[in-house]
């Protein structure tokens, strides 16, 4: 597999297929230095550096093209076609290739040729308008939904889809996979509520997005957080058990958010009695879907993470996710960090390039 090196949402799509087994070469960028961003999700891949705007780089990534199975780039529309490696090149040098195109935008509509992050996707969408902040300010997710959830996530999706149909019928095809698109597709159950009449009240006082008092996060006594999710009756009734409360101390029923209000006040005067570690015991053994926030650094010693391996640490690398999914036959595993940019590996002893690459041969979704 060829990953035509960029940021984000590529990277991740090849680092997954890395884990899983895939052999693929990345084609940098000269001069360009990602280890402060990208070590983990570079990692378990081959480096090349080329210059595609130079004949010689584009020889090099087609004949490498020749030879694989999937190609993967993040240019802007058009871009590659200028480089002389779109997917009409590509596809008459190996018909059988899967040629898997990431974008913010996709490759067609009026936005296709703008440049964009994830928190702009993620506005258009309709997703970002959901997760409120102090004053009712929409705050991003982290770049989680879009640069991993709908782009790389279901750009890795895409290609093996068209892995399995290139190996049943000996075709090719073109995998167009857009930020927009993917994260969108996330809001499927979302879009059933407000079909439904169930999205809506304003912001911040939906089922999922932090108004029902059994769905959201309550601040400790040690300034900490727990994140409630009770939302079948039987995980209700073991949090109020936890709480020490009874039904009578709260108004209305609990799918009625004409109480969520005053539930939600109650509750969090509760919480705020007791340090987050405090109510992490008390909660231990309720299974009342409620659990401690953590921060990154904590996630990795959480035990049940600890047991499945879920954050890994080998000697020299930082600690990083483990290979997902998981198999029973052919597991997934963390090859190691990455070569350094032009740095030959095996197999394949790819070669270094030409340097001087100009800005519109980086790749990129932005």
């Amino acid at each position: 597999m060829v990953e035509v090196g960029g940021i984000g949402p590529v990277p991740f799509a090849a680092m997954l297929l890395a884990d899983l087994g895939a052999d693929v070469v990345r084609v940098d960028r000269p001069g360009e230095d990602l280890s402060g961003t990208h070590a983990v999700l570079l990692r378990g891949r081959r480096s090349m550096v080329l210059d595609l705007k130079s004949g010689h780089g584009r020889d090099e990534v087609l004949g490498l093209v020749e030879r694989s199975d999937v190609l993967l780039e993040g240019f802007r529309p058009g871009v590659a076609e200028r480089l002389g490696l779109g997917p009409d090149v590509a596809l008459a040098r190996n018909p059988r290739l899967v040629y898997g195109r990431m974008t913010g935008w996709g490759q067609d509509g009026p936005y296709a040729a703008l440049a964009g992050h994830d928190i702009t996707y993620l506005a258009v969408s309709g997703v970002l308008d959901a997760f409120t902040g102090e004053g009712g300010r929409p705050v991003p997710p982290l770049n989680l939904l879009g640069d991993f959830g709908g782009g790389g996530s279901l750009l890795a999706f895409g290609v093996l889809a068209g892995v399995l149909h290139a190996r049943a019928t000996g075709e090719g095809q073109v995998v167009d996979a857009a930020i927009v698109d993917g994260v969108a597709a996330m809001t499927a159950m979302q879009q059933s509520l407000v079909a439904g009449g169930g999205w809506s009240r304003p912001r911040g006082e939906n089922l999922f997005d932090g108004g029902a008092p059994f769905y959201r996060c309550y601040r400790t006594l040690d300034d900490r957080w727990m994140a409630v999710g009770a939302i079948e009756p039987v995980f209700y009734a073991r949090l109020l058990t936890g709480l020490g409360l009874e039904p009578a101390d709260l108004l209305g029923a609990q799918l009625d958010p004409a109480g969520w209000s005053r539930t939600s006040a109650v509750l969090a005067e509760r919480f705020a009695t007791r340090t987050q570690d405090e109510w992490t015991g008390v909660f231990a053994g309720l299974d009342a879907c409620v659990a401690p926030v953590l921060t990154l650094e904590e996630a990795r010693h959480d035990p049940h993470l600890v047991a499945r391996h879920t954050y890994v640490a080998r000697p020299g690398e930082p600690v990083q996710p483990g290979s997902v999914p998981r198999f029973s036959r052919t597991p997934g595993a963390n090859r190691g960090e990455p070569d350094e940019p032009g740095e030959p590996g095996e197999p394949g002893e790819p070669g270094e390039g030409v340097a001087g690459a100009s800005d519109d041969a980086v790749p990129r979704t932005d």
